[in-house]
């Protein structure tokens, strides 16, 4: 289940959304809607209702998509196509679809099953293809699904479906007992009038627990009654879920990340977690839906009926709803780990900086690389300021030589074993030359290690070790995060929450959208971008990156993105898709720099012919002031293009080069550290924050651990998720809240002095 995007506030006019784009002239957005073997129309305007959208933007998108389009392609460069949708809105378009589309295979097959059998009546039928959830076609399906050896089968073999037909006609007269008598057969194994009895009741069970309106409603009446509850297995054991040794919380009320946690406890075998549903209240409901009135087999059917609730339908339902309940939860911290991912991708560049990386440690030292502007490594060492060697002088010597033989002005700093006494020792160094101006930043070493021991960075420097390969990917990643942190298996940079819990497919799925849309929206310097980094930009594979670099080693800098179209594999559509997001800064072409593709460069001539310009005037003051003058609303007509691009070419040409993480605050540089034991409730600090989750959000406030403000600290006004006040990167003022030394545990509120 997934939360619907943001919709439309203000839907295009239909004649906007059908035109042709001005920078693909020929291509009508019908043309290429894909054909399917069910109505893919009924399936568009389901979709357009869901998410707020016109029909035809929804059929657009799909064409669009079905011609290999990517959607950061989409999104960027197809707008008058789909009426300026969104990353998020295409992406819930596409997923949507595919979900639909399942749906509709899964009926025929089931349809094709029934009526292989002979059982498909029209009723059914029509009830199987009005079904809007997968479900729902199971629940109408489980009667005739092929079963492993039940009771009830057994039953049946026995010849005891008659008896079973007999008792729920619910006879006036009649004794029970004598007619269950007349199946007595010993040879198939009924010996007594008790046992056809059993087994007739055993198949009215088996029939109620299969009846799909019978299961639709108690899985209703659970869902909307029902109480998940834990326990723990011993209670006298310490552990990290005493909080849930003795919980409750109704099943429709319960937030996400408390099923995912209550799921690790039971999985570890602290807890155990079952659903508590109100027993009388589910029977009585069922005992309506069963029984017409007083009749000879009153007593036998209710005896049936609390057993097809307490051994088949109750423990089947309570696995579907908790199920629903994880897959729910699961979208949800998924979700949260992509947009704190995508926060971290695209926080500022640290730019024209010569930058000493530490990778701290105990044992082994800590491993240093000097990377300059560029993030060419220039130099590694290793130090032993830290215990148990605390060679402090010595590595201080280490430390300065380094800083005065390569310019450093900036020192980053890992975040994990040993980076506490790292960060004193670097602190008290800076307070030792403060003719040199140094300061130093905490870097989040989340994935560093992964990086450090993968191929990739084997390949990129099979000279380091493991720990200095790790100092440089520190360095880099205050320098570049986006360039450095797309070489690391998105789920291992470490901004969610219970990742490790959730379908690592979908996990992994959705991350690898997120850096797609972050690299795309960025954009890429085609003359410097590592493989890795050229692997996300829209339209380019593994393989094809890997030719680019090739390309470039052999033949030199590209001059220009028509110089693209030499690189083996890299095609027609393939260019269409990369060239506007690869850029050339210092090209033949001004406009390579910017996001303005090469199929709106006739746009631009035109453009600059009506405002007297010329290509060498982008990026000139005069340039900026003739375009700030520019209507689009009104100018783009005369220059066939349509207004969405034309407002985008404008926007390129007012700031050619633009990276749009520059906008964003700067990491906070720090000179001296800041210990727990000095803080105290009421202080004021400037913090960073490391990571949001569904309770508060982790701010790094230059202590060893960061501190908590939990989500009732957030605001003054109510709020649904912390990441309506805050993303990952921000740079927020808090207030000390309490602190638990013992325990190296900060809390902190942001709504102001505690009083």
């Amino acid at each position: 289940m997934t939360d619907k995007p943001t919709v439309l506030k203000e839907q295009p006019s239909a004649s906007e959304a059908s035109a042709p784009s001005a920078e693909h002239p020929g291509t009508s957005p019908e043309s290429s809607a894909p054909a399917a073997a069910f109505d893919a129309e009924r399936l568009y305007r389901l979709v357009a209702e869901e998410l707020g959208l016109r029909t035809r933007q929804v059929r657009v998108v799909d064409g669009l998509l079905a011609d290999g389009n990517t959607i950061p392609f989409i999104a960027r460069y197809r707008k008058e196509m789909t009426g300026e949708l969104d990353e998020t809105q295409l992406r819930a378009i596409r997923d949507r679809l595919a979900y639909l589309r399942q749906l509709e295979e899964r009926k025929a097959e089931v349809i094709r099953l029934i009526d292989e059998q002979g059982k498909l009546t029209e009723e059914l039928r029509e009830n199987i293809l009005k079904a809007v959830r997968l479900q729902e076609v199971e629940d109408l399906y489980r009667p005739y699904r092929q079963k492993r050896k039940t009771r009830a089968s057994v039953a049946r073999e026995r010849g005891l479906e008659p008896l079973a037909k007999w008792l729920i006609g619910q006879p006036a007269g009649g004794d029970p007992l004598a007619e269950a008598a007349k199946y007595i057969n010993e040879e198939k194994g009924v010996a007594a009038a008790e046992d056809a009895l059993q087994g007739a009741m055993d198949i009215l069970a088996e029939d109620w627990s299969d009846d799909a309106a019978i299961r639709g409603w108690v899985r209703r009446f659970t869902w909307e009654r029902g109480v998940l509850q834990s326990r723990a297995k011993d209670p006298e054991q310490q552990s990290v879920y005493e909080m849930y040794y003795a919980f409750e919380e109704p099943v429709r009320r319960i937030p996400p990340h408390r099923v995912l946690a209550l799921n690790r406890g039971e999985r570890e075998g602290v807890l155990t977690v079952g659903i508590a549903v109100p027993e009388d209240e589910v029977l009585d409901g069922l005992r309506k839906r069963v029984i017409r009135g007083p009749s000879a087999t009153r007593e036998i059917l209710l005896q049936a009926l609390e057993d097809a609730y307490r051994r088949l339908i109750a423990p089947s339902v309570e696995r579907e709803i908790r199920s629903e309940l994880t897959e729910k939860a699961e979208e949800k911290a998924i979700g949260v780990f992509a947009e704190n991912l995508r926060h971290l991708l695209l926080q500022p560049p640290v730019k024209g900086h010569v930058v000493l990386g530490v990778d701290p440690a105990y044992r082994t030292g800590c491993k240093l690389a000097v990377v300059d502007e560029t993030g060419k490594l220039l130099e590694t060492a290793v130090a032993y300021p830290t215990p148990p060697h605390n060679r402090k002088a010595e590595a201080a010597e280490v430390f300065r030589r380094l800083i005065e033989k390569h310019g450093v002005d900036l020192i980053a700093i890992g975040n994990g074993t040993a980076s506490r006494e790292t960060e004193l020792f670097v602190a008290e160094l800076i307070r030792g030359m403060p003719e040199r101006g140094l300061r130093y930043v905490m870097v989040s070493e989340a994935g560093a290690s992964v990086y450090s021991a993968s191929d990739l960075a084997k390949e990129e420097f099979p000279d380091l070790d493991v720990a200095e390969r790790s100092a440089v990917s520190i360095a880099r990643r205050l320098q570049d995060p986006l360039a450095e942190l797309v070489k690391i298996e998105p789920k291992s940079i470490g901004v969610g929450q219970y990742q490790h819990d959730v379908s690592q497919k979908r996990l992994e799925e959705s991350l690898a959208d997120v850096v797609e849309s972050a690299v795309n929206h960025v954009g890429v310097d085609v003359n410097t971008a590592s493989p890795s980094l050229l692997a996300y930009v829209s339209g380019i594979n593994a393989g094809l990156a890997k030719n680019i670099v090739k390309f470039r080693e052999e033949r030199g800098k590209f001059r220009n993105r028509e110089d693209l179209r030499e690189v083996p594999r890299l095609g027609a559509k393939t260019f269409e898709q990369c060239a506007g997001f690869l850029r050339i800064p210092d090209g033949d072409n001004p406009l390579d720099k910017t996001p303005i593709h090469p199929e709106s460069y006739g746009v631009v001539e035109r453009l600059f012919a009506e405002l007297g310009l010329s290509l060498g005037d982008v990026g000139t003051p005069a340039c900026r002031e003739r375009l700030a003058d520019v209507n689009p609303a009104e100018l783009a007509p005369r220059l066939g293009v349509g207004e969405p691009t034309l407002r985008d070419i404008l926007d390129s040409l007012r700031r050619p080069g633009r990276d749009p993480r520059e906008d964003l605050p700067p990491p906070i540089f720090r000179t001296d550290v800041l210990d727990i034991e000095d803080l105290k409730p009421g202080m004021e600090l400037k913090g960073t924050v490391r990571n949001v989750v569904d309770f508060g959000a982790f701010v790094d406030i230059g202590i060893k651990n960061d501190g908590l403000v939990h989500i009732s600290q957030m605001s003054d006004r109510y709020i649904k998720h912390p990441s309506e006040v805050v993303t990952v990167g921000d740079t927020v003022t808090v207030w000390v809240l309490d602190v638990d030394v013992k325990r190296g545990r900060v809390g902190l509120t942001m709504r102001g002095p505690v009083s």
